[in-house]
């Protein structure tokens, strides 16, 4: 079995230097979309680096999304990239990231879950710098034709929709060369740029990264339910529910829980394609 349980698993953690500046974060900004309007206050937020504040999710490709590459090259892990999609995403933020940093992001394979035609990796990944903590991220990995080894399933994070009407919801375009733009930022999977390789997984077309969802999603609540105030983000999960393409509309819908203010529960779907699910169990934890 190209993946060895107990040996990614009982692997000794790795560590990598990370560092970034404004250039990075510029380029990461425009990837999930950000520019539009060019001239609107609101966006040089996040395009002009006199201004510039960090959207948290940067964390996911700060040092070229060190994170997922390192865990998929893990010692145990020998996977065919046609069979592998992002599952789930998780991210909690200690301090606001700066525009320019240096840390030390330490990795592991945390667990292999068993999900019968499949098999889920979640990678955990630290980052400090000089001050301490600056982020924690889990990512699930989903490798197709890899389960049935008869391991544990892991625990289940599904959450029921919200009965009532969304507390606000907006709509996010999808550039076509979205995909081209974001992958800049080190996801170099060709799924998302090479049609043929695209086909090869199943595909008719080069899909939209599932992180590159996960940040316009971030950035529309950010903007729409919390003033655009990215320090005020706490905690940021999701589970990639289906896949978005170039070119479409996001619809990202927007619940605040009443028992638990603090929390916004967050559901993205297709617009061109009957609202089809994209980012499902999807929470943002501010303060």
């Amino acid at each position: 079995m190209p993946i060895d349980v107990r040996r990614a698993v009982a692997a000794a953690p790795r560590s990598t230097s990370l560092t970034w500046d404004h250039k990075d974060v510029l380029l990461y900004h425009l990837g999930i979309g950000a520019g539009t309007p060019a001239t609107d206050p609101d966006e040089l937020r996040y395009t002009l680096e006199s201004r510039l504040h960090v959207l948290p999710s940067f964390a996911t490709v700060a040092g070229g999304g060190a994170a997922q590459a390192g865990g998929l090259s893990a010692p145990g892990i020998d996977i065919d990239l046609a069979a592998v999609l992002h599952g789930g995403q998780s991210l909690t933020v200690h301090r606001p990231l700066p525009v320019r940093g240096a840390a030390t992001l330490t990795s592991r394979v945390a667990a292999v879950h068993d999900k019968g035609k499949a098999a889920v990796i979640v990678l955990r990944s630290e980052a400090a710098d000089a001050d301490g903590p600056l982020w924690t991220g889990e990512s699930e990995i989903f490798v197709k034709g890899e389960g049935g080894f008869g391991g544990e399933r892991g625990a289940s994070t599904r959450l029921e929709a919200p009965v009532r009407a969304p507390d606000a919801t907006v709509e996010r375009p999808v550039r076509e060369d979205q995909a081209l733009l974001y992958r800049l930022s080190g996801d170099w999977n060709p799924l998302h740029a090479d049609p043929e390789f695209a086909k090869l997984a199943g595909y008719d077309r080069p899909i939209l990264h599932g992180l590159c969802s996960y940040g316009i999603a971030l950035k529309a609540v950010v903007d729409t339910a919390l003033a655009g105030d990215v320090t005020r983000v706490r905690a940021y999960r999701t589970r990639f529910a289906g896949v978005a393409y170039p070119g479409e509309t996001l619809r990202v819908r927007m619940w605040r829980e009443t028992p638990a203010p603090g929390r916004i529960q967050v559901a993205v779907s297709a617009v061109e394609r009957d609202d089809a699910p994209v980012l499902a169990d999807t929470v943002l934890t501010h303060g």
